[in-house]
């Protein structure tokens, strides 16, 4: 049942571009797992490291926005260009992270950091919709089961990835780069998966 699912997910190219623009992008752009070193070292409040307090409100930031964003497209849904404003989602989570990266006044950070959190509100709402609609009866919950998946990997892959990358450029630089490549990735696949800007 679970190779008969990824069978699907494979053969199905809108599931496909769904899927890994989603694990792709979030694994680039992993800032959040730096957070911890942007409070000690590089945010400062007068002089000093926004230390602890800083970073709980650092962390806060990313819910604060999706939860933002999750209560306008109650209000006002997505009705259409779903996949053009999918990947635009995207780029606009990379581009929150490249200043995220970039800033080093704290206000400002937490601003990028709400930016980011709705700007992959944006893409999560219209990914999972997309997928559910998209996907037949008979292997909708192989198919769910396959893009948690991904998320979920994706995740914790881009965590690992973000601290390889800080080891190599530094914080700051890490951030950057997955910024950078996110939407690197959100370009691509506008161009190598043509089906989710029909929708």
């Amino acid at each position: 049942q679970i190779r008969e699912g990824l069978s699907f997910v494979w053969n199905d190219r809108f599931l496909l571009g769904c899927v890994t623009l989603d694990l792709f992008a979030v694994l680039l752009g992993g800032a959040t797992a730096l957070l911890p070193v942007f409070a000690r070292d590089i945010l400062l409040i007068d002089g000093q490291p926004v230390g602890a307090n800083g970073l709980g409100i650092m962390r806060a930031m990313p819910g604060l926005g999706a939860a933002l964003v999750a209560f306008v497209l109650a209000r006002r849904p997505i009705s259409n260009n779903v996949g053009n404003k999918m990947l635009f989602a995207v780029v606009v989570f990379g581009l929150f992270t490249v200043g995220f990266g970039l800033s080093t006044n704290f206000y400002l950070s937490l601003l990028m950091l709400i930016g980011i959190g709705a700007g992959d509100m944006v893409s999560v709402f219209i990914r999972s919709t997309l997928v559910q609609l998209h996907t037949p009866d008979a292997v909708r919950g192989r198919v769910s089961s396959i893009s948690g998946l991904a998320v979920s990997a994706s995740n914790e892959l881009g965590e690992m990835q973000s601290g390889v990358a800080a080891a190599l450029l530094g914080a700051a630089g890490a951030a950057v780069f997955g910024g950078l490549g996110a939407i690197a990735i959100t370009a691509a696949w506008y161009f190598l998966f043509p089906e989710l800007k029909a929708v």
